[in-house]
């Protein structure tokens, strides 16, 4: 365990975030001083943060002996700046401790490409971002030139959309064919839920009509029909499903509209029939690995030839924009099985390729049940992430967005790369929060945006029982932020 003690409360989320990043392994525990002495004896390394009136000091306790500390000039007006010089500071410190360094330094959000992207609107050039992430952040060469790349490549992206007036729709589908093993989003097995998807359609409808009012004279720009796995639904469910969606809004202002086919096992011509009808431009279809024993391990119940098979007949069937995404650092994967998943995604062409490195989060299975999965291997390294970059760039690909996850393998990030004219526009919109999104169904989260003003967001209940017969408390929720 790592013990991180606190003379008083304050900055400890990020505290907790930075050194869980170089101890993904270890139990990292943020407790006041008084109530330190406890977990104290159980401590392999204690930190121990001072707020001073003027100044913060970090004492490390080391299992060897030392006792490295660092002090430094605290103005605590200006959080971002100190936040920022705490978070140096102490990883400085653990860098000398551990003899490695982070590849992001000390970001730890989700979203650093927004870093360049606010600076380039604010007329910087490539090098005045390339020294203030260095001095700010200690971020490598290496992913400051990515994120400028993929912030440049968004801007120019959005450049088609209305962000003032256009609108984004995400609609979730939360039932998946089985729970993979380290999933952790809102989703729930098929086999239990079945015989209650109508009424969960039922209550989704009812949330489109009001969405189509709230949004009436309003663009709609993109929309995303995810999960779960959207197409756990019956063919007469994605009819119903996607003929109230065009019943109930405007599709002429429509750049893109993607339905997560995801799961290969999930996947069937008539499916794909429905899909195609209602002007679904792009989908999924997600092998995770092309490794066999891997996709048995992780419990995704489908075979890599089904992923082939289902890949090619979504290709016969018109779909001229097919995304595929993979996972960096899964049980037993090696860096071989890497290089042997592209060789294979190389020979189906897909349109685009999300790179993901494993994030495993409290609700995971992997997480959950720790001591079963103890003696198995996940290892993700940069290695892995060039292997994926050279990979794509030999298919014509190119990254597009970015984001990262807490408790991420190797603490690297997710990457989305895609064929000139084939980019994913609401993969972009989640990630720089430019242009208002309405989110329904169960589990979903709205965000309202507006030039010059925070982020506002607005949650659905996830369980599904609860978003059936609350979904009125939904709409209500919903029409408290559009109309704040």
């Amino acid at each position: 365990m790592i013990l991180i003690q606190l003379n008083k409360e304050d900055f400890e989320y990020d505290i907790h975030s930075l050194v869980k990043a170089f101890y993904p392994s270890e139990n990292v525990s943020v407790c006041f001083r008084e109530k330190a002495e406890k977990l104290q004896e159980e401590a392999r390394l204690i930190l121990d943060v001072d707020y001073g009136p003027d100044s913060i000091t970090i004492k490390a306790a080391l299992p060897e002996g030392g006792h490295p500390q660092v002090s430094f000039p605290a103005d605590y007006e200006d959080r971002r700046q100190t936040k920022n010089l705490l978070k140096m500071n102490l990883y400085q410190l653990l860098c000398a401790h551990t003899g490695k360094t982070l590849p992001w330094g000390t970001l730890t959000g989700i979203r650093p490409v927004k870093i360049p992207m606010s600076m380039m609107e604010q007329g910087r050039d490539a090098a005045a971002i390339t020294r203030y992430m260095k001095e700010t952040y200690a971020a490598s060469q290496e992913k400051i030139d990515l994120s400028i790349e993929i912030a440049r490549r968004e801007r120019s992206l959005l450049g088609q959309l209305d962000c003032e007036q256009g609108y984004s729709l995400y609609i979730g589908i939360p039932f998946c064919p089985s729970t993979c093993l380290y999933c952790s989003f809102t989703s729930y097995p098929l086999s239990v839920w079945e015989s209650r998807i109508d009424d969960y359609l039922d209550a989704l409808e009812k949330e489109i009509a009001d969405t189509a009012r709230q949004f009436a004279g309003r663009h709609l720009n993109t929309i995303y029909i995810g999960g779960g796995t959207p197409t756990t639904l019956s063919p007469r469910q994605l009819e119903r499903l996607l003929s109230c969606l065009e019943n109930s809004f405007d599709y002429s202002h429509l750049l893109e509209f993607t339905a997560e086919a995801g799961r290969p096992d999930s996947i069937d011509r008539e499916k794909l029939e429905t899909l195609r009808a209602h002007g679904i431009t792009r989908i999924s279809v997600n092998p995770q690995t092309m490794k066999q024993e891997t996709l048995d391990f992780i419990g995704r119940r489908h075979t890599v030839e089904q992923t082939v098979e289902s890949f090619r007949l979504a290709r016969s069937l018109g779909f001229d924009n097919i995304n595929m995404d993979l996972i960096m650092g899964l049980p037993k994967e090696t860096l071989d099985d890497v290089r042997h998943t592209f060789d294979r995604l190389k020979m189906l062409e897909p349109d685009s390729i999300t790179v993901h490195s494993l994030a495993l989060k409290r609700a995971a299975g992997l997480a959950m049940f720790s001591e079963e999965y103890a003696g198995v291997k996940m290892l993700n390294t940069q290695e892995h992430l060039d292997t994926a970059a050279s990979a794509c760039a030999q298919m014509g690909m190119k990254p597009y967005y970015l984001y990262r996850q807490k408790n991420m393998a190797g603490n690297f990030e997710n990457t989305g790369y895609a064929r000139e004219g084939k980019a994913g526009i609401y993969n972009i919109l989640i990630m720089e929060e430019k242009q208002t999104i309405a989110a329904l169904g169960a589990g979903s989260i709205s965000k309202r945006a507006e030039p010059g003003e925070r982020i506002k967001r607005c949650a659905n209940v996830k369980d599904v029982s609860q978003y059936i017969t609350r979904i009125g408390e939904m709409i209500e929720r919903k029409r408290r932020l559009w109309n704040a």
